[in-house]
């Protein structure tokens, strides 16, 4: 019998930003790199790897991605997204996503994330599923039916000890 391979989609918010009124860019704060760094380090300890790192754009997402592509992935791997914004609409990147067979990690901002983990978890993106903090990431997986679930998640908190 022939072990069929699931494919696993991380969720990533983008790590701690500066404020707005600090720099209009946002970039990560010290403590924005240093939790990406962790949570990098740790999927790449887990042995996780990427055929491509989804982000929207926007500096602090593009930041984070970094890390994981550079543990995680190739460099080509790495992927401009900017429909994945905020309030964006869900349904394009649902549509893409059933296509791929492949694990990927998408950086994003709320409430994108939660409601778009909600849409694949639940069917329903008025009801969230999963509470993001800057630097979470959800692992999800898909069955052989198309059917999601939660497989993990992690916050940075746990891991600065």
């Amino acid at each position: 019998m022939e072990i069929e391979l699931k494919m696993k989609l991380y969720l990533v918010q983008h790590g701690e930003a500066t404020d707005k009124d600090i720099d209009p860019d946002r970039p990560l704060t010290d403590k924005g790199h240093d939790d990406i760094r962790k949570m990098s380090e740790l999927l790449k300890c887990s042995n996780i790897e990427l055929e491509q790192v989804i982000h929207s754009g926007k500096l602090r997402a593009k930041e984070t991605a970094e890390y994981y592509v550079k543990l995680l992935s190739t460099p080509s791997s790495l992927i401009e997204n900017n429909n994945i914004n905020p309030k964006d609409e869900l349904s394009p990147l649902i549509d893409e996503i059933e296509s791929w067979n492949s694990d990927t990690l998408i950086v994003g901002h709320l409430p994108y994330l939660a409601k778009l983990s909600s849409m694949l978890l639940a069917n329903n993106d008025a009801t969230l599923s999963v509470s993001f903090k800057p630097g979470t990431v959800v692992c999800l997986e898909r069955d052989d039916n198309n059917n999601w679930s939660l497989n993990w998640m992690i916050r940075p908190e746990l891991l600065n000890n």
